[in-house]
């Protein structure tokens, strides 16, 4: 039997979770201790990650792999299954890749009560078991109860330990919107089991496998596509259902918005990617043009909001309904480059929006009243030239900017829009003036002309120190690595693209080339 790379996974940070929590209970100084515990726990996940990568051969990538199924409750059909095809994977690798920075970054938070952040890195862990679980499931029951369960320590971490002053409000709002969308889902996933005839069921019925390809009537398999689809477009989040993410980036610390829209909020893209496309492809065409119309719709609309903000880490969070669009409709012209494009966006989308918020929370944590308004700041690219050229990056991301992760993907999403859906692509096209717009004015307005009084009296800003250098230093290296050679994560992502297609049943014919006219007539070249 191979390792269960997977159940180690998951397991390892409850692990960690617990050593972090009780580490110096009791006595105040020991209480420091707990981050080095959670640091060396995150690690050990990342390294156990590593070794998961090592293990899943990309030659099959759109198979699932480090498989494991075990009975869980066997009378409703189901298991505790995992596994992961090469988007999973990925998606994986981004949630045991960002815990170790969130916590170097979270180092001084809490307003310096060491007691509290333990607490807070101890649920940052927590949190990270169930990222893991949640992509790798293969069983809808437990993605459900996994979907629902992950809830909990996202509430804690933004109505507990959030810093802005309505971040109780962002909190409950995230937990109405998020159990919404899941109760809907549990009826379509009861809906989905009561389409399995009774003799078929059997212990395993829930898994994915078992019920893609069921023979669904017309109504039932749209209404059920909907269940499903709400949920995930609350949790992406896709306008009209997006409000309550610019109220948590508001009012969460920068690591735990971090590990929401970063991580979290994938879930959506990757339910719609791996759920509702395999299970219900009829419903899924059907719907398309209206979830296209809704992903450019995203696309401007959060972009053009993101212009006019004036709280730094709110203008982030719009920033991200912007680029869930893109990820939407990449995923919905149901061809393999747009759905390759969109697989590899929401890591590279990850890794920026990370840098942005954790750079942020370092502009951030220079003011003496930890403000988050724009207009605050000033001259930071004199006083700490690190730190502005970081912001830049990171900024320059979010609009991406050739030779930067993003770039890359956000080109396929492009191409698969022109080739399937061309209006969309022309709508969408206004987007990467806008993305210039509000990154360039956001550094102009922080980064240039002089340091304001209340900022520092002496006009001195620390630059990073560090630690902060570490965690910038490496989201960047990250952002330029794949944006130079975006092969490293197209190879996990372009197989399992056109095995989707074929789900959906959708033909996805190579690009024509228009030769030049010859004496016989126009004729046209397979590329």
């Amino acid at each position: 039997m191979s390792f269960p790379w997977l159940t180690a996974l998951i397991a390892w940070p409850l692990v960690a979770a617990l050593a972090t929590a009780t580490t110096g209970r009791g006595r105040t100084l020991g209480a420091g201790r707990a981050r080095q515990v959670a640091l060396v726990g995150s690690l050990v996940e990342l390294a156990l990650g590593v070794g998961a990568f090592l293990a899943f051969d990309t030659a099959r990538a759109a198979e699932h792999q480090l498989l494991e199924t075990h009975r869980w409750i066997p009378s409703i059909g189901a298991s505790y299954a995992v596994g992961v095809d090469g988007v999973a994977l990925l998606l994986v690798g981004l949630s045991v890749g960002l815990v170790p920075l969130v916590i170097l970054a979270a180092w001084k938070e809490q307003g310096g009560d060491l007691a509290r952040l333990r607490t807070y890195l101890a649920t940052v862990l927590v949190l990270q078991s169930f990222m893991v679980a949640v992509f790798a499931a293969r069983d809808v029951f437990l993605f459900y109860v996994l979907f629902e369960a992950m809830l909990i320590p996202v509430y804690f971490l933004i109505g507990g330990f959030g810093q802005g002053a309505q971040r109780r409000y962002a909190a409950v709002k995230f937990l109405l919107y998020s159990l919404a969308g899941g109760l809907v889902m549990l009826v379509a996933v009861i809906a989905l089991y009561l389409q399995v005839p009774a003799a078929e069921r059997g212990p395993q019925t829930f898994l994915v496998d078992n019920l893609s390809g069921l023979e669904l009537g017309t109504t039932a398999g749209r209404l059920m596509f909907c269940g499903f689809f709400l949920a995930f477009a609350i949790k992406a989040p896709l306008v009209p259902v997006h409000s309550w993410l610019p109220d948590v980036a508001e009012n969460a610390t920068p690591g735990t918005s971090t590990l929401l829209i970063s991580v979290l909020d994938k879930v959506g893209t990757f339910g719609m990617l791996t759920l509702c496309l395999p299970l219900f492809p009829e419903a899924a065409r059907w719907a398309a043009p209206a979830v296209v119309v809704l992903a450019v719709v995203s696309i401007l609309y959060g972009a053009i909001l993101a212009i006019g903000q004036t709280d730094l880490l709110r203008l982030i969070g719009y920033t991200s309904v912007s680029h869930f669009g893109f990820i939407v409709l990449g995923i919905f012209t149901f061809t393999a480059t747009g759905t390759a494009g969109a697989s590899f966006m929401m890591l590279n989308h990850g890794i920026s929006t990370g840098a942005l918020f954790l750079v942020a929370g370092f502009v951030i944590a220079r003011h003496p009243e930890r403000s988050q308004r724009i207009a605050d700041y000033g001259g930071l690219r004199i006083a700490a030239p690190i730190l502005g050229g970081s912001f830049l990056v990171a900024g320059l991301s979010a609009a991406a900017l050739p030779g930067l992760a993003t770039f890359g993907s956000e080109i396929l999403v492009f191409l698969g829009a022109f080739s399937a859906v061309q209006w969309a692509g022309i709508v969408a096209v206004p987007a990467v003036v806008l993305a210039a717009i509000y990154v360039l004015l956001t550094y102009q307005r922080i980064f240039t002309g002089t340091v304001p009084a209340g900022l520092s009296p002496d006009g001195r800003v620390p630059d990073l120190d560090g630690r902060e250098r570490t965690v910038a230093g490496v989201l960047i290296a990250l952002l330029l690595l794949l944006g130079f050679v975006p092969n490293l994560g197209l190879q996990y992502v372009d197989a399992p693209a056109t095995t989707t297609i074929e789900q959906v049943g959708v033909d996805d014919p190579p690009p024509v080339l228009r030769a030049a006219p010859a004496p016989d007539g126009p004729k046209e070249v397979a590329a």
